[in-house]
């Protein structure tokens, strides 16, 4: 006889940023505290699923040609009252999401496709959809990460480094388009002036940058 087991979040494979997430989860929910969380993109939904594995009450945020597959995992799963769609055109980004104020935040894209200016400025408007005390979890494309070979905006400061990734990079990684690579710094800069109290950063073995800034 098969017996079917839900996997624990916190012991599965994810990277350190959603392990972090998770662990929010578990410390707010210890109170008895109901959880709300904001994804974007939600992607594949491997995350927003394993948030609401730990009763979180999730907002998937994606392009709306993505909701019929999410929707369809969500509902496997067996989580449809634990999860909300909404639209999300990462170039738009809406001033409002519903279920706001989260708890917790999880932007990973949607930062390195505009300048310097633009993503602060998304970051505030993330931060100002948390409760006070709420933790946004960011990650960035790194500047000493291998998308950073012959990049050449690694010279420019970072609020006029925009740039097309080298051509052999940019094919590799199917990236055509200019990006804003961060150094762990950068990220520190980007989370204080968009107001955000620094918890934490780190830079992963891949070279890519991630951080934690809490709304004060």
């Amino acid at each position: 006889m098969t017996t079917n087991i839900t996997p624990n979040p916190l012991e599965t494979g994810a990277d350190e940023l959603e392990r972090l997430a998770f662990e929010e989860i578990v410390k707010r929910r210890r109170f008895g505290n109901q959880v709300r969380g904001l994804v974007l993109p939600a992607g594949n939904g491997e995350l927003v699923i394993a948030m609401a594995r730990l009763n979180c009450k999730v907002t998937a945020a994606d392009e709306a040609t993505q909701e019929n597959g999410l929707r369809g995992r969500v509902l496997a799963a067996g989580l449809r009252d634990e999860v909300r769609f909404t639209p999300f055109a990462p170039g738009g980004f809406p001033l409002e999401f519903p279920g706001e104020p989260f708890d917790l935040v999880v932007c990973r894209r949607g930062l390195c496709s505009v300048p310097y200016d633009e993503a602060r400025h998304r970051v505030r408007k993330l931060l100002k959809q948390l409760r006070i005390g709420g933790k946004l979890y960011v990650s960035i494309l790194g500047l000493h990460s291998e998308l950073g070979d012959d990049y050449p905006g690694s010279e420019q400061l970072l609020a006029a480094r925009l740039c097309n990734l080298a051509p052999r990079m940019a094919k590799k990684y199917d990236v055509h388009h200019p990006v804003c690579l961060y150094s762990e710094r950068n990220l520190v800069t980007l989370l204080m002036e968009a107001g955000g109290s620094v918890l934490r950063t780190f830079t992963t073995t891949h070279g890519n940058v991630k951080g934690v800034a809490v709304r004060v």
